[in-house]
Parts: C-alpha cells; sequence; structure tokens
C-alpha cells in the first residue's frame, strides 16, 4: 500500500499478530511500533539523542499543544517539526479531539466544530474539519489525523452515535480538504481516519464502514483507555479489527501498560501511543520486567539493585535504586531524566521482543512468559 512518499509493508504474521515496516519521508519505522508522547513538541525530560539511543523510531506531537504554543505558523516557518525540534526521524501529530475532550469544561462541540478557551490565557479559539489538517500540515508531521469526537466514558448511545456521525463528517470534510486546498506537499503526508463508537459494537461496525469507504493510507481506533474496564476495551478491540483493511496500518490511540500492548497485538494493531513512561517516571515510578517499580518507596532507600536487573539500557548499567531515589527526594531534576530514559527503553524494547517473537511465530509464548515475570511485582526482594 502506498500514499505518496508513506508505505507499508506487512512482513509476517503469527496468527492475527503482524510485523510490518512503514516508511515516511523522515525514514522508516518498523511495526509494532510505540511512540512517545511529545506534547509541545518534546518527550519531558528526554532529548532527542536519548530517543535514538533508546531505539525510538517515531514520536507523536500534540495538535492542540503545538498550535496553542509555539503557533504552527512558527514551526512552519522554522522548517517544520523535525527541523524544529532536532527530531530528524517520523513523527506524527494527532487531531486535538482528544485534549479537547479531555477538557469539556472548556469547550462546546456542535456539528460544525469545537469552539474552547486555551487553558494558557483563557482566549477563545475554534478547531473544526479543514482548520485542523492545515494545522497539521503547517506542523509538518508525516502521518496526521483527522478531526474526531471522542466521547466519554459512560457515554448513552444517543451520544455515541452523535460522536460516529460528527466523526465521519468531519472525516469527509477533512479529507476533501487535504486532497483539494491542503499543502503543496500533501503528497508527502498520511492522513488517518479515526474510528469511535464508544463500546457499543453495532457503532464501532458503521464507524469502520464508513471510513473504510474513503480510503485512507491508515486508520485509527479511537475512544478506548478513557474509563472502560479491561474487558470492554479488548471486547471492543477485537470486534472492530474484524472490519479493517489488511493492508493498511492500525494505531490504537493512548495505549498504554505493556498488557495492554500486548493484548492489542494480538487483535492486529501495529502503533500505540502513551503518556505513560515518562509521565509516571516523574512521579516515581518506572516499568521494569518485573512489573511496575515504585522507586520513591522507602524499601528502594538501600536497594543497591538498578531498576531492573534484567535491563541493559544505560541507567541500569550504571545507577542503583537507592541513589535514583536519593535523587528523587532532593527534587533534583537527575532522578526525572534518569526514570523517564529507563521507562522509554524499556517500552522500546518491549516492542523489539514482540517484533522479533512474530517473526519466530511464538509471539503467544512470549507473551505469556513476559506476563509471568511482569506480575512479579517490581518491589519485590
Amino acid at each position: 500500500m502506498s500514499s505518496g512518499s508513506f508505505t507499508f509493508q506487512l512482513k509476517n504474521r503469527d496468527n492475527t499478530a503482524r510485523r510490518g515496516i512503514v516508511t515516511t519521508p523522515h525514514g522508516q519505522f518498523q511495526t509494532p511500533a510505540f511512540m512517545p508522547v511529545g506534547t509541545s513538541g518534546a518527550v519531558k525530560a528526554m532529548t532527542a539523542e536519548d530517543l535514538e539511543g533508546c531505539g525510538t523510531e517515531i514520536i507523536l506531537g500534540n495538535t492542540y499543544h503545538l498550535y496553542l504554543r509555539p503557533g504552527e505558523k512558527l514551526i512552519k516557518e522554522m522548517g517544520g517539526l523535525a527541523e524544529f525540534s532536532g527530531w530528524k526521524k517520523s513523527t506524527l501529530t494527532d487531531s486535538g479531539g482528544f485534549q479537547v475532550f479531555s477538557m469539556q469544561d472548556l469547550s462546546k462541540v456542535d456539528d460544525d466544530g469545537v469552539m474552547f478557551k486555551s487553558h494558557h490565557d483563557g482566549s477563545m479559539h475554534h478547531f473544526y474539519a479543514e482548520k485542523v489538517i492545515q494545522i497539521q500540515l503547517d506542523i509538518g508531521a508525516d502521518i496526521i489525523m483527522s478531526f474526531d469526537q471522542c466521547v466519554p466514558y459512560p457515554a448513552d448511545k444517543e451520544l455515541a452515535t452523535t460522536g460516529v456521525m460528527r466523526t465521519f463528517e468531519w472525516a469527509k470534510r477533512g479529507l476533501e480538504y487535504f486532497r483539494n486546498e491542503g499543502d503543496k506537499d500533501r503528497d508527502k503526508v498520511a492522513l488517518f481516519g479515526i474510528i469511535q463508537g464508544s463500546v457499543y459494537p453495532e457503532l464501532r461496525k458503521i464507524s469502520a464502514e464508513q471510513l473504510i469507504e474513503l480510503d485512507f493510507p491508515g486508520y485509527a481506533v479511537g475512544g478506548l483507555a478513557v474509563g472502560e474496564s479491561k474487558t470492554e476495551m479488548e471486547d471492543t478491540l477485537a470486534y472492530t479489527m474484524q472490519f479493517l483493511p489488511e493492508d493498511k496500518p492500525r494505531y490504537l490511540m493512548g495505549v498504554g501498560y505493556p498488557e495492554d500492548i500486548l493484548m492489542a497485538v494480538s487483535c492486529g494493531i501495529d502503533m500505540f501511543d502513551c503518556v505513560l513512561p515518562t509521565r509516571n517516571a516523574r512521579t516515581g515510578m518506572v516499568f521494569t520486567s518485573e512489573g511496575p517499580l515504585v522507586f520513591r518507596n522507602a524499601d528502594c532507600s538501600d536497594d543497591s539493585r538498578p531498576l531492573d536487573p534484567n535491563c541493559d539500557c544505560r541507567v541500569c548499567q550504571r545507577y542503583s535504586r537507592a541513589y535514583i531515589r536519593h535523587l528523587y527526594n532532593q527534587s533534583e531534576i537527575t532522578s526525572l531524566i534518569l526514570a523517564s530514559y529507563h521507562s522509554t527503553y524499556f517500552f522500546q524494547n518491549l516492542m523489539r521482543q514482540i517484533r522479533d517473537s512474530i517473526s519466530e511465530n511464538c509471539f503467544e509464548e512470549f507473551r505469556k512468559d513476559f506476563l509471568k515475570r511482569y506480575e512479579c511485582g517490581g518491589n519485590g526482594k
């Protein structure tokens, strides 16, 4: 499958788990892929060199935040997000729909779009399908997202239906603008559609079928990991996947925890993003092969072990839990840098292991073995 400079090649299957390669104007990334979230053009506490050292091949930028500060026009003048940020590999920008959803007290949604107040200064702004596409084109990401309405959980069927219909209409409008009125280099950009429908199977089917008719080069599953149970998320995702084309990448937005990533890979998902690795690291918790480790806890005060004894990242080769805990308790920014690096490395290493297991046709065995170790708990002695 090809769309200008964007291509997706499916390399291996292990039952429904998939391994592939996506090519963009800024290079290739292997799937399944995890995208660290660079909210304002940077992954917090991580430099571009750090991200590369962890094995990161693509990051996500937030359209809402970049639009407000420093503004998409400045980013365009600086040569696009890659030049502006120093991250020369692939990037994806979200549509801003989730940020509007998460700040409902500051926004008002209707069929035309969303009026919202800036959380910085209270100024009023209007997002609509065509404007969101142009903002993302100005930012200069390789993959951009259609404007969508993500409804809260729980949502009654009437509200979820409205969200599906608006998402489809906004997708049509945005796609028409992208094809006819967008930036002259739009052939180098891939625009994905976003499937909504809350946890209602019939709405997920409608949303998927509507968007597939528009023939996007890739599809995202949105509106999950917003408060529903793990069982609801898995059931909804598994049901939705049957409607998605085999030859195009599939992106599960906002997920997440290692166990959720493994579940979603088993359903056929290719791309993920989440703030968890670095956000949790900044609050004193990192991910390890033996489960989450709360390194700020007192039981780490005299623990000479690395954050993860099974990890070969540069943080685990050099620093102890006791030392990083000491730095954290002294509000030393170095602790946040070290913890963020480790957790980012952990997620990228997990994705490498997933890809290898798919190539070797042993993904389910890897998944079971990983979860058996992971459920031990990182704070165990």
